[in-house]
């Protein structure tokens, strides 16, 4: 099914028509922690093993970024090869302590997938206290996050903590959205149509049938700019520029994206002060407004 989808996405790509750009794919797993795991399905968790990864990279050269969980077996010299050929690996997921993070870090790991949602916090071993991946994500400077700022999965206290300590510059919004953005309540199904999980969606987000875990989110980029600015109190620059340019230089497109600057493409979106969007400009064409 991924190789099918790396077909489908490369048929989207080379469709000649005006509309939005894709910039490359992400996967997310199935290199996750088991305890960490959210909604994602248990019977496909597994360590990263070289000959797995390998045949996937080998299937697709639109792969731009790569979540998974540090601490497993063979993540860091799977990290490493990323690094080395242009993919950025991110954590998440995670059980990981602070010093695997760190070792992480050093070895290419220089973002966090979606802050607070299935990762370690301060845990205690044999009475020792640890820190973990998000103690990590403040104290690491240079470590880029990304948050759902969709309003539900992280309340007005951390989306503004986000903002305090990790900045505009470093910290990126993230719709994290799946099928049933756009659609109204009801049922819905996470991933593959015929492997997926099936989810429920309500209050404004997508949840595993028994409610025990977000199951991604069904939110749309103006709704996350909205909540940092009505909800989080955060300056309208600031929102937009966690909205653009800061994921541009995150996934090193910024010298044609994420600004309005000569040269760069001509991509713009117009709103008013709801931030209802009444125009969408992409390198130039108006795909949507008069």
């Amino acid at each position: 099914e991924l190789v099918n989808t790396f077909a489908v996405y490369k048929a989207a790509v080379n469709q000649n028509r005006k509309g939005a750009r894709f910039l490359g794919l992400h996967l997310e797993g199935p290199y996750f922690a088991y305890n960490q795991r959210g909604a994602q399905d248990p019977k496909y968790l597994r360590n990263p093993e070289p000959e797995e990864y390998n045949r996937i990279l080998a299937e697709s050269a639109d792969i731009v970024r790569w979540s998974l969980a540090p601490e497993l077996p063979g993540a860091l010299e799977f990290g490493e090869l990323l690094a080395s050929a242009g993919i950025l690996p991110s954590i998440a997921h995670s059980d990981a302590i602070y010093e695997e993070v760190l070792d992480a870090f050093h070895a290419g790991f220089s973002h966090v997938t979606h802050l607070y949602s299935a990762m370690s916090s301060v845990t205690r071993r044999n009475a020792f206290r640890y820190a973990g991946v998000l103690e990590a994500a403040y104290l690491i400077e240079d470590m880029t996050v990304e948050i759902i700022a969709d309003g539900v999965h992280l309340p007005k206290p951390l989306l503004q903590f986000v903002y305090r300590f990790k900045g505009p510059e470093r910290t990126a919004l993230c719709t994290d959205s799946m099928r049933g953005a756009g659609m109204p309540d009801g049922e819905s199904i996470l991933g593959s149509l015929e492997k997926g999980q099936r989810v429920i969606i309500e209050d404004g987000v997508a949840k595993l049938p028994d409610r025990t875990a977000f199951a991604g989110s069904v939110a749309t980029t103006d709704r996350l700019v909205r909540t940092m600015v009505e909800v989080a109190e955060v300056p309208l620059v600031d929102a937009v520029r966690m909205m653009t340019l800061t994921p541009a230089r995150i996934m090193h497109v910024d010298h044609r994206k994420g600004s309005i600057e000569k040269g760069k493409d001509a991509d713009l979106v117009i709103f008013d002060d709801n931030i209802d969007v009444s125009h969408t400009i992409i390198e130039g064409d108006v795909i949507y407004g008069n």
